[in-house]
């Protein structure tokens, strides 16, 4: 057990019975009546912002989380099939735990976030940039390149997303998992 004043930005809590890690805090003495430490947290099950205040000094229980380096195997009715990059132990994790799925391809690195104690997965990212290779979209005009207008395109994992008039199918794009977007031609 520890107090609030041992916070730190990522540390991770256990507060109501439920894991969170604290995004960011403030420790607050006003004039008049106790310390305490404001803070934003977030739920590491649903990925929701809290904001909550500790009164300062209270007891808090600290969770050890580990982030680990996996690689995506491959997909099937149990769910990602993924391997740890240092030990080559295969676990099979739901699809709910993956932000963004959709953009995830065989042999990919991804990192995941396990409870140290229990061996829990807690939530797995996928890198925040990737490059694939478009496989349809429908041909760009010439000359209707200088509008900032965008078309669907198919790439390789089977995701769509909005891409420049001018991508073509074969071309190779980088693409920003967090939103979905078109970053820039490689």
């Amino acid at each position: 057990m520890a107090t609030t004043a041992d916070f730190k930005n990522g540390m991770c809590i256990k507060h109501n019975g439920k894991l969170f890690q604290i995004v960011e805090f403030q420790h607050v003495k006003p004039g008049k009546g106790p310390a305490f430490v404001r803070t934003k947290i977030r739920n590491l099950e649903n990925g929701r912002l809290v904001d909550n205040t500790f009164t300062a000094g209270v007891k808090i229980e600290f969770v050890r989380i580990e982030r680990r380096p996996y690689q995506f195997l491959y997909k099937d009715e149990s769910g990602y099939n993924i391997m740890h990059q240092q030990t080559f132990e295969q676990v099979s994790i739901p699809g709910e735990l993956i932000d963004h799925p959709q953009f995830l391809r065989e042999g990919m690195t991804m990192e995941a976030m396990v409870h140290a104690e229990t061996e829990e997965f807690l939530s797995a990212e996928v890198p925040t940039y990737i490059e694939a290779e478009i496989t349809y979209t429908e041909p760009g005009m010439k000359g209707n390149t200088a509008t900032n207008t965008l078309k669907l395109a198919t790439i390789d994992t089977g995701a769509e997303v909005r891409v420049p008039l001018f991508i073509n199918n074969g071309d190779r794009i980088k693409i920003n998992t967090g939103t979905g977007e078109y970053s820039e031609r490689v």
